[in-house]
C-alpha cells in the first residue's frame, strides 16, 4: 500500500507557475506508476500527466502538453508536476494517483488504486 500526500497548490494568476508535489509513504514507491489527475466544480475529473515507474516514460493530456511537466525522485519517493503559462481554465483540485499496473499511459481513473486529497489550484485572469 501507498499513502500520498499533496502539497503545493494556491492562488496565481494567469501566465503564471506552480509546482505540485505529492509524498508518498511505504517502501516501494518505485513499484508504482504515478499520475496526475484534476477536477473542476461541476466537472468530471480528467487525467493531467503520468510517470513510468522509472521516470523514462512521460505522458500528457493535450491540454497541457508543453506548459506541465512530470517528474519523480525516487529516493524522496516524490511525484512533482511543474506548471507554467497557467490558464484560468487550469483551476480545479489536483490529486495525485498511483497503481502498480498502470502503464505510462494509463489516463482513466480507474486504472489507479491510491488518491491523494486533493489540493486546490486557483488561477486567476
Amino acid at each position: 500500500q501507498v499513502q500520498l500526500v499533496e502539497s503545493g497548490g494556491g492562488l496565481v494568476q494567469a501566465g503564471g507557475s506552480l509546482r505540485l508535489s505529492c509524498a508518498a509513504s511505504g517502501r516501494t514507491f518505485n513499484y508504482y506508476t504515478m499520475g496526475w489527475f484534476r477536477q473542476a466544480p461541476g466537472k468530471e475529473r480528467e487525467f493531467v500527466a503520468a510517470i513510468s515507474r522509472s521516470g523514462s516514460i512521460t505522458y500528457y493530456a493535450d491540454s497541457v502538453k508543453g506548459r506541465f511537466t512530470i517528474s519523480r525522485d525516487n529516493a524522496k519517493k516524490t511525484v512533482y508536476l511543474q506548471m507554467s503559462s497557467l490558464k484560468p481554465e487550469d483551476t480545479a483540485v489536483y490529486y495525485c494517483a498511483a497503481d502498480q499496473n498502470a502503464g505510462a499511459r494509463s489516463t482513466n481513473s480507474y486504472e489507479y488504486d491510491y488518491w491523494g486529497q486533493g489540493t486546490q489550484v486557483t488561477v486567476s485572469s
